[in-house]
């Protein structure tokens, strides 16, 4: 089954004023924002090639430092080598990389400027990475109006394109599908009607004052929102009621992976409808999130990303790395925390498993009380035991 990657072998020499920019090299770009460019693009003032920004590239990072990552995205930096020496985006000028990782302001953004043959601007925003503060800034957006990754990411628009002409396409995968909406829908008027298309690519959605106001409406025809069969991530506070739905290689919540949707030609392989167990999801958490109060959500997410953060590594493959620390760190902070707290972060995630029947959520519910019944944790008051029920 052909993905990205075979897109760009395929047709990759196929120049844009033969065929015109796709919803495929959407996906391409969104998933090159993953790479990153430390040390190849500065963050203003200079233009590089995507040939000069693949040869500097590799000349920091071999291949096998690039796969020994455990990240389903390592493959990013591969895109870029294929299309430095194809027509489609030889020539590419890539500019303003802008990284940012600011746990005090539970902020991880990404962004970079493709300047593309057919004399159009592509911004992607990259989606969330392995760090902690990436995945709280994602847990944010249940109970924020907006976070300051989003603000920032309209003001990254308008920083670099209040002054030019230039026609704009933004995109980005996963969070950085969200980003690339927010600033889209918020960017300065100027800015705003140069915009031609917005692509979220398995992105999460906004609480509903979002989606109901005026700026987000008059975008909304040019909103392209591309999730799989199986989508978990795309589904999370989304109201869009029509998505482009398409086919993967892989299953389940893997299916959030770019690099498993099947492409044929200059498009993607489309697929009838969601799949069941990805409704059921987007309705339960729905119904959940209803049921919680704005305070109720924020106290659940600080102590959540309190815990985590608690062990003291930045990511959560470190945390991985050594479990039963971590988890004891964890612990010992829960013990800490007030009772009111606990309660409501237990009450809240008992509503999860109760929100519906359905053998789904069961059987997670089972695997992760018995996940946690393999570590010995200390009893906490006013606290229902881990390995007991909810």
């Amino acid at each position: 089954m052909a993905n990205i990657h075979d897109y760009l072998a395929w047709r990759g020499d196929v120049p844009f004023s033969v065929s015109p920019f796709n919803e495929v090299d959407a996906l391409v770009l969104s998933e090159l924002a993953y790479a990153d460019f430390h040390g190849v693009v500065a963050e203003s003032g200079e233009r590089v090639t995507i040939e000069e920004a693949n040869r500097r590239f590799w000349s920091l990072h071999t291949k096998e430092e690039i796969m020994a990552q455990d990240s389903y995205v390592k493959t990013a930096p591969f895109l870029m080598e294929a299309m430095a020496d194809k027509a489609r985006f030889g020539g590419a000028i890539l500019s303003d990389y802008y990284d940012v990782i600011d746990t005090a302001a539970d902020i991880q953004l990404a962004a970079i400027t493709f300047y593309l043959p057919d004399e159009t601007a592509f911004v992607a925003f990259r989606g969330t990475d392995d760090t902690v503060v990436g995945w709280k800034e994602d847990f944010n957006l249940s109970y924020m109006p907006e976070t300051e990754g989003q603000r920032r990411a309209a003001r990254y628009i308008d920083r670099h394109f209040e002054s030019q002409s230039v026609p704009i396409r933004v995109g980005g995968h996963s969070k950085g599908g969200n980003l690339a909406v927010y600033a889209a829908v918020c960017a300065a008027p100027a800015v705003r009607q140069r915009i031609m298309a917005v692509y979220s690519n398995d992105g999460p959605g906004f609480l509903e004052p979002f989606t109901q106001s005026e700026k987000y409406l008059e975008m909304r025809p040019r909103i392209i929102s591309v999730v799989p069969e199986q989508s978990i991530i795309g589904a999370l506070l989304n109201t869009e009621s029509y998505r482009h739905i398409v086919k993967s290689s892989a299953q389940g919540i893997i299916q959030h992976d770019g690099f498993s949707w099947q492409v044929l030609g200059p498009r993607f392989v489309e697929a009838d409808k969601r799949s069941d167990s990805s409704i059921f999801v987007e309705t339960t958490l729905h119904q959940w999130l209803s049921a919680q109060s704005e305070e109720n959500r924020r106290v659940f997410v600080n102590t959540l990303f309190g815990l985590l953060e608690s062990t003291g590594r930045e990511t959560l493959s470190q945390i991985k790395s050594d479990l039963p620390a971590s988890v004891a760190s964890m612990w010992k902070m829960l013990e800490s925390i007030s009772k009111e707290q606990r309660e409501t972060t237990w009450s809240m995630i008992a509503q999860l498993f109760t929100t519906s029947s359905d053998t789904l959520l069961q059987e997670l519910r089972k695997a992760i009380l018995a996940r946690l019944g393999t570590v010995a944790l200390p009893k906490i008051g006013g606290s229902p035991e881990p390995n007991g029920n909810t």
